[in-house]
């Protein structure tokens, strides 16, 4: 019995552990993924507090996977863990039945897996939990009390200093379609094994007061114009597809005329691109670190653009700087949560392909890329190019 409850320690424990280690490369992600949880409740409140709780999420589970392997406090932890594993499992068995969210981020972005995977795990889990609290008798201490006390205390000063690592200096492991390497416009393309959803286009009309549905292949025998009242048609989904999502969805770059500019940036030689969210979160530490950038790269003729999903206060923003002239373009905010874990972020791209990209305590190392970058042969945006929705003109 002894060796079966070490087997379900050590596997439980791991779990854990892995499962914390995944959120903390990312705490923004599962901070996210909460946000969705508590829309689909209508519970808005709780958004300004997910961050917080995404930390603490997951430095728990950190933690408690460590004092499971090391037998430390193995009472408290054993409950506090069956706590947490039903809760997870509530989460999980409502998006499996529900669908929404899509999915729970329970391993973040780097290993999606499906609702119902998700819900099965967490069943599995709940009741290798309970076995555990069952024969926790079987279970001591690795070490003696005092060095297992140290252990522990080190493991939750870098599961919480991992994570302010993390949302300062951005993941450790990018696991998101913007990643280093990857090229925006074909993350914006379907998959190439994509299948899509088959549905079936289902027609609702009156008849003596009743409603009455049908498809466009199965028409009633006795159907005409006087007996039957048109209510809506609709798409129903018969069979839904598989991979038939892109990537990256929703990356549009406009201005004020709402024109698409997306194309035009993303075809660029070489190119800087700030994303800001929301000027008024960003403070202003960053504006004498893009000031020198916007200088090197115009001094090799790269075009440097902001995108935002305040583009109203962007005027207000950069005036004073050296770089008031950068065009501006919206984009949805949702999208820039995916592209830019910490507000700003800047990229450095060469015809849509991500070369590097930064947060904006380390903006300064993207002047790196900017010197061995090939010197366009003029500067792009003349008068004549330049997308004419841009928010701020180049002059």
């Amino acid at each position: 019995m002894k060796v079966m409850v070490t087997i379900v320690r050590i596997i439980v424990g791991v779990l854990f552990i892995f499962s914390g280690l995944v959120k903390a490369n990312d705490p923004l992600g599962l901070s996210y993924k909460m946000q969705e949880f508590f829309e689909v409740w209508g519970l808005h409140g709780f958004n300004s507090w997910t961050l917080l709780m995404s930390v603490l999420m997951n430095a728990f589970e950190i933690i408690a996977g460590f004092a499971l392997l090391l037998g430390w406090r193995i009472r408290l932890f054993s409950w506090l863990l069956l706590l947490l594993i039903v809760f997870f499992t509530f989460l999980t068995g409502y998006t499996y039945i529900t669908g929404m969210p899509k999915n729970c981020g329970c391993f973040g972005d780097c290993l999606p897996i499906t609702s119902q995977t998700s819900f099965l795990k967490d069943v599995a889990l709940t009741l290798l939990i309970g076995f555990l609290i069952w024969k926790q008798r079987y279970i001591n201490l690795l070490f003696s009390e005092k060095p297992a006390t140290i252990v522990m205390l080190g493991i939750t000063i870098l599961s919480f200093g991992f994570q302010w690592y993390t949302l300062t200096y951005l993941p450790v492991v990018d696991c998101l379609p913007f990643k280093k390497g990857n090229n925006i416009t074909e993350q914006m393309k379907m998959p190439a094994n994509a299948v899509p959803d088959s549905t079936v286009i289902t027609f609702v009309y009156k008849k003596e007061g009743k409603e009455v549905e049908f498809t466009a292949d199965k028409f009633p025998a006795d159907f005409s114009a006087t007996t039957y009242e048109f209510v809506n048609r609709y798409d129903k989904v018969i069979r839904k597809g598989k991979n038939n999502e892109p990537p990256i969805k929703g990356f549009a770059l406009s201005g004020e005329s709402n024109t698409d500019s997306t194309r035009f940036v993303l075809e660029q030689e070489s190119a800087i691109l700030l994303f800001c969210e929301k000027f008024s979160d960003a403070g202003t530490d960053w504006k004498k670190k893009f000031e020198e950038i916007y200088t090197a790269a115009r001094a090799k003729n790269i075009a440097s653009f902001i995108i935002t999903a305040e583009p109203g206060k962007a005027k207000d923003a950069l005036a004073g700087t050296r770089f008031a002239d950068v065009p501006v373009f919206k984009c949805d905010f949702k999208v820039i949560e995916t592209a830019a874990r910490s507000n700003p972020c800047i990229y450095f791209i060469k015809k849509g392909t991500v070369i590097s990209k930064y947060s904006g305590k380390e903006m300064d190392n993207i002047k790196k890329d900017i010197s061995v970058a090939t010197a366009q042969v003029r500067w792009p945006l003349t008068p004549a190019e330049q997308p004419a929705d841009s928010t701020i003109q180049q002059p």
